[in-house]
């Protein structure tokens, strides 16, 4: 390290912001396996996905050997609202677990949506009025990605509709009228508004739904409605894509005063915050430049990454999505209805499971009763309140500041906080009243979701 004095706060110049996205792929020797129709099982060309999704979108997920992606005026413009995010030294966080550990934390909750999410939905909102469409819609888990799509199709006054899974609309009412208050529709999912919404009912009544239903039903709505097409918050290669302005500007600081990790820490459901905060430290792995401890972080309730398959798989319930090589708990997985509503899907980007499967990367799951006390050990020294689904990356970037105090080794460790938690609060009360619970799904229920699986020869 140099001996420049380290701020508080590390803050990037405005020109200092990423022109280009960094698209990982390009720099992978195993690139992800394609993705397929699912009525022929056949690679899905060009003009198979642009009838689901926008043109420009779809050339930026086929797009494995392009290493930067020039960022538009009109999106750098408007991340220039909100970024470049500060990276941060956890110094109280440090002081109080009383460890040689330096931890720092890259803070995506500096815009109204409260998360990360932003980065991406600017971008898909853009193309799609590059395009002339009326409008878009998408599913939600925790609210996030609808909240923050909502503000761009507003940005560019697009029509928003938006699919949000059941528990989160319930246990998260003021998440769903901020989307309102964008001016976004939102529905209840799974819902009687779609064909796939009433064949999931009748087949789970009662359920208390997932990302995999509300990603049915807004496909669904999208190819039933002209000039509308669908978006997602994460999985995707595009999105992944969006998402590399986190860890280019990560990287970007910690260049600026020569400060090396030992190992990024983030959270996994899908894997965008994920996949945007380790893009380019994953790229010096691949060339050879330098080696890290990269560590994806999942709940306990739904552990795609540490008791999943890496298969073909159904991306959402209703099975009329692509079918993508990932690691998957099975398309019909319901998760529990836990509080960490965007990590409840039922599998794992595809870029980040041909990294995961290649040894390039390691998984842990953790419970909720855990990450809530982190998170609140957490907000009680650093002042920020995370949101349940960042809260997973801090309680093992706590473990893992423990582990150097029993070792006395100095390592350091970056961690992304995706957002704030100030919509979760019947979350926080929940833990707070001794009322939350932690399920782990069994071996057997597992296994009815693994015998879900499509039978596609290699």
């Amino acid at each position: 390290m140099n001996n420049k004095e380290i701020p508080y706060k590390i803050y990037l110049e405005e020109k200092e912001m990423p022109a280009s996205w960094y698209n990982v792929r390009a720099d992978m020797k195993n690139k992800p396996a394609p993705l397929l129709n699912p009525a022929t099982f056949q690679p899905m060309t060009a003009g198979d996905l642009e009838a689901v999704f926008c043109a420009e979108l779809v050339r930026q997920e086929l797009d494995d050997s392009t290493p930067y992606i020039d960022i538009p005026r009109e999106i750098l413009d408007f991340y220039k609202m909100y970024r470049p995010s500060p990276l941060v030294r956890a110094y109280c966080l440090e002081k109080k677990l009383d460890t040689p550990a330096k931890i720092y934390y890259k803070f995506e909750g500096n815009n109204t949506s409260g998360s990360h999410k932003l980065n991406s939905a600017i971008a898909q909102a853009y193309y799609a009025k590059q395009q002339g469409l009326k409008g878009v819609t998408t599913e939600t888990g925790a609210g996030q990605w609808g909240t923050a799509l909502s503000m761009a199709c507003s940005y560019f006054d697009l029509d928003c509709r938006v699919f949000m899974v059941k528990v989160s609309y319930e246990q998260k009412p003021f998440r769903r009228e901020v989307m309102r208050t964008y001016g976004a529709s939102v529905t209840p999912s799974p819902s009687d508004t779609t064909r796939v919404g009433r064949q999931i009912l009748a087949e789970h009544p009662g359920t208390s739904g997932s990302l995999g239903c509300a990603i049915s039903e807004a496909v669904e709505a999208a190819t039933a409605a002209e000039g509308y097409r669908y978006v997602l918050g994460s999985v995707l290669n595009q999105v992944m894509l969006h998402q590399s302005v986190i860890g280019l500007e990560t990287k970007a600081a910690l260049d600026k005063y020569g400060i090396v990790p030992d190992m990024i820490i983030g959270c996994a459901g899908g894997g965008s915050n994920l996949g945007g905060l380790i893009s380019p430290f994953m790229g010096e792995k691949l060339r050879g430049e330098r080696d890290y401890r990269i560590i994806a972080v999942e709940p306990a309730s739904c552990p795609s990454f540490t008791r999943g398959r890496f298969a073909y798989d159904y991306c959402d319930t209703g099975r009329v999505c692509p079918l993508s090589k990932m690691y998957t708990l099975g398309s019909g997985f319901i998760p529990s209805a836990n509080h960490a509503g965007g990590l409840r899907y039922h599998g794992m980007s595809s870029t980040l499971s041909q990294l995961y499967d290649d040894g390039l990367m390691e998984a842990r799951s953790v419970e909720q009763t855990a990450v809530f006390a982190a998170a609140e050990q957490f907000a009680r020294v650093e002042g920020i309140l995370p949101a349940p689904e960042s809260a997973h990356a801090i309680r093992a970037a706590i473990d893992e500041a423990m582990k150097c105090k029993e070792t006395g080794e100095e390592k350091t460790i970056v961690f992304g906080l995706t957002g704030t938690g100030y919509f979760d609060m019947v979350a926080y009360e929940k833990y707070n009243n001794g009322e939350m619970s932690d399920y782990i799904p069994t071996d057997a229920e597992l296994e009815a979701g693994f015998a879900g699986l499509p039978k596609i020869k290699a």
